[in-house]
């Protein structure tokens, strides 16, 4: 069975705990890997800049703590497998729809954005 890293574990507990719930389900039918959960200024306004982030800080639901958004990717990572993308969306919506928590896959978008994941309003972050 797969387990996240401690380096993705460590990601992940900058996130909301409903993305912590979804995610510590979805390890256990599929490999990924937390790319980023909670973004400081720096970070965001660097992901802004390399085209990685359509928001300035602090317009990122990135950008609360603890973050609402998490972006996830397949393991082994395979940028151009889009089919391994909409795998992994469609097995963390099957587990949220589980736990009746909402989430958004930024896959859905009008640009593609397949690792992010994302709560709706409302939830809580300081």
């Amino acid at each position: 069975m797969p387990k996240y890293s401690e380096q993705s574990l460590a990601r992940l507990s900058t996130c909301h705990e409903d993305l912590r719930k979804i995610f510590y389900e979805v390890i256990k039918v599929m490999d990924v890997t937390i790319l980023e959960g909670h973004r400081t200024q720096d970070l965001q306004q660097k992901a802004f800049a390399e085209g990685k982030s359509r928001a300035m800080w602090p317009m990122s639901k990135h950008n609360k703590y603890p973050s609402l958004a998490v972006d996830v990717v397949p393991y082994p990572i395979d940028w151009d497998d889009r089919e391994q993308f909409f795998r992994m969306a469609g097995i963390v919506q099957g587990i949220a729809k589980q736990m009746d928590i909402e989430v958004n896959w930024g896959g859905d978008w009008s640009f593609f954005d397949g690792p992010h994941f994302e709560l709706p309003k409302p939830h809580k972050a300081r």
